[in-house]
């Protein structure tokens, strides 16, 4: 092993949409681990849409990237030396670590996986925080009934995708909006979604009256933009909203503005509830056993869209704002050895 790693670091708060010019890939030493620290080896590093808002210096639910600063997002890696009596050489590890080649990370930050149960790269989609936000944003707040219909957003990416699933072993018929007609196809034929709607290429309000003929109960809000506009005037009466994300507006310059929804919230005495998967960490358990289990059973499939090499993860990260992915966005470092 040398001494010197690679790192990408935050150059510029974009505006607008993120390019290359706002990173640096820079060289670094690679640091040896103190008393109760371990040396990991990057694996597959996640790149995830909430990461842009992190770029920006605002108040947040998480605090900014600071510039000239490492980026970080979930990784899994693989020991290389441990100063720990917890881990030992060739332990398959969780955290969420730098994006660079070695990350030195304190004992109580990361997590042994058990490659036994799924893949490693697993653990960091259905198994994990895209997996476990998809559990509790609908099962806590949409909570699908048998027979509702459920429609979810950006259904093709690694949240709507289990999203859609768990409606359906809820007993729930499930619509899925996704941007091709490979991703459409994907979700029906793959993943047994009831009927899917390509906003590339159809009218999504007229789309939805037609694939949704009783109205909508719930909608797992992943995008926001014109595609939620089009959801409110067919909310069912005590429909629920799980707010996710808002892709659409993450790389505005501007407010978004949009429809009033308060009328439509009232009359329908619906609930529009946002959440992050944090709110939930005293639950992981209860959510990883779960989704566990339904990939166990064959209940649940997931889809990776697996970019080779860390020179090319500004390249996975950007093309997660153009539709590029299909279920998980992961890029692949290494090996396990």
């Amino acid at each position: 092993m040398c001494n010197m790693q690679k790192q990408i670091r935050l150059k510029n708060r974009p505006l607008g949409t993120p390019t290359h010019e706002d990173f640096q890939i820079v060289e670094a030493p690679i640091e040896k681990p103190s008393k109760g620290e371990i040396l990991i080896r990057t694996v597959y590093i996640s790149v995830d849409p909430y990461l842009r808002g992190r770029m920006n210096d605002v108040k947040s639910y998480i605090p900014p990237f600071g510039l000239n600063e490492v980026i970080s997002s979930g990784v899994i890696g693989q020991v290389v030396e441990s100063q720990s009596a917890l881990f030992a050489k060739g332990d398959v590890v969780l955290g969420i670590l730098g994006w660079q080649e070695y990350s030195i990370a304190k004992e109580t930050s990361i997590r042994k996986i058990d490659q036994n149960l799924a893949p490693a790269s697993a653990f960091l989609s259905v198994l994990g925080m895209t997996g476990l936000t998809a559990y509790f944003g609908l099962l806590d707040i949409g909570k699908p009934k048998e027979g509702e219909t459920v429609v979810v957003s950006g259904a093709a990416g690694a949240v709507g995708s289990i999203v859609g699933q768990i409606a359906k072993i809820k007993g729930a018929r499930v619509v899925g909006i996704a941007g091709s007609d490979e991703k459409v196809k994907f979700i029906i034929d793959e993943l047994g979604f009831d009927a899917a709607i390509n906003y590339n290429t159809q009218d999504v309000g007229t789309a939805l009256q037609e694939t949704c003929p009783n109205g909508i109960d719930v909608y797992f809000e992943n995008v926001g933009g014109q595609i939620s506009d089009s959801i409110f005037p067919l909310l069912n009466n005590f429909a629920r909203i799980p707010v996710c994300g808002a892709i659409s507006s993450y790389n505005n310059e501007k407010a978004d503005i949009g429809p009033r929804v308060q009328a439509y919230l009232i009359k329908t005495s619906s609930l529009m509830q946002g959440f992050t998967v944090g709110n939930y960490s005293s639950r992981f358990g209860e959510g990883a056993k779960e989704l566990g289990s339904w990939l166990k059973e064959g209940k649940l499939k997931y889809e990776e869209t697996l970019t080779e090499g860390f020179d090319h993860t500004i390249d996975a990260f950007l093309d997660l704002f153009k539709g590029a992915n299909l279920g998980k966005s992961l890029i692949k470092v290494a090996e396990i050895e």
